[in-house]
């Protein structure tokens, strides 16, 4: 039980970490605001995070961490890779457009003057810790037949400009509403219909 609660816990004050970024920006948001938003003791934070951008890079992470996990267990057994990719798309929409992603990317982006650390934080948890599991996944995919493509590298990034284009910066600026299930369905088919018509197997 005290492992369950500690999760709580982290969860509660990463939470509190999230609205303490919305309101203050990356800059103003400090250890101390944060422990006092969830309640807890600020030695606590330092405890479990080690300081601000350790705590931050855990968010990230923990954001990710589905998209990841998927990915990680595709590679050690002998899953269809197309299917994958089809579990993999809506996680990844979900995540990168979610409310608290919009939270961490336009703190980013306020960051660069201040201390430019925290896109470096995002870019580390997020986008270069899935890339390379894609990557993978999609070489699987060729040796497999079921994909053909001479970059695995390359194609990785075509999947994801496919599937995530600007809905980002949209988001970050206001332009596009949070997206539905439905709708991340629908997208998350389209990225994957037209990824099969550049990389789909010819035999």
């Amino acid at each position: 039980m005290r492992a369950e609660r500690q999760e709580e816990r982290q969860r509660q004050i990463e939470a509190a970490a999230y609205e303490v970024l919305a309101e203050k920006g990356y800059k103003a948001t400090s250890m101390l605001v944060i422990a006092k938003h969830a309640a807890a003791s600020n030695e606590t934070l330092y405890r479990w995070y080690g300081n601000k951008q350790a705590l931050f890079a855990s968010l990230v992470r923990r954001k990710a961490q589905a998209a990841r996990t998927h990915l990680e267990r595709s590679a050690s057994g002998n899953a269809d890779p197309i299917e994958v990719l089809r579990g993999l798309a809506p996680m990844l929409l979900e995540t990168v457009t979610s409310d608290r992603a919009v939270a961490l990317n336009r703190a980013a982006v306020g960051d660069v003057h201040e201390t430019a650390t925290l896109g470096a934080t995002i870019a580390e948890g997020g986008r270069d810790a899935i890339l390379p599991l894609l990557a993978g996944l999609i070489e699987a995919g060729r040796k497999a037949g079921a994909l053909d493509c001479d970059d695995h590298e390359e194609a990785a990034e075509t999947f994801i400009g496919l599937l995530i284009g600007d809905l980002q910066i949209r988001r970050a600026i206001g332009v596009l509403p949070s997206l539905e299930g439905q709708e991340i369905a629908a997208r998350a088919e389209r990225a994957i219909r037209l990824f099969l018509r550049l990389y789909g197997s010819r035999r």
